[in-house]
């Protein structure tokens, strides 16, 4: 069984984007569904945008029911020696153009 956490940024980015997307919480727990099968995912959906030794870090995009043909972005690491994803950020693409680099570099740096 895989645990999923977040971190804080994400958890706002979270609370914000479900007040407006009220399908959000569904969402994400269908995607958790699909990367418990297979952590980094499954076709041009998800790009693996770090690859260290025990954790890669993914980019998704989620398919949001309230936004229809549109998607939210979702970056998460998976560590695989202990089975656990790790919830990063959380965007709109309308709203903002790509992640954020330096939340992800000090993610990294904080698991060495």
């Amino acid at each position: 069984m895989s645990h999923f956490n977040r971190l804080p940024e994400f958890e706002k980015e979270f609370k914000k984007l479900s007040q407006k997307y009220q399908s959000l919480p569904e969402d994400l727990k269908k995607l958790e569904k699909l990367i418990e099968i297979n952590p980094v995912g499954v076709g041009m959906n998800f790009i693996v945008i770090q690859h260290l030794e025990s954790v890669r870090i993914v980019k998704t995009r989620l398919a949001c029911k309230s936004l229809r043909d549109r998607s939210i972005r979702i970056i998460y690491a998976y560590h695989n020696d202990i089975a656990t994803f790790m919830y990063i950020e959380m965007y709109f693409k309308g709203e903002k153009v790509n992640e954020n680099r330096e939340r992800i570099t000090e993610y990294v740096k904080s698991l060495i």
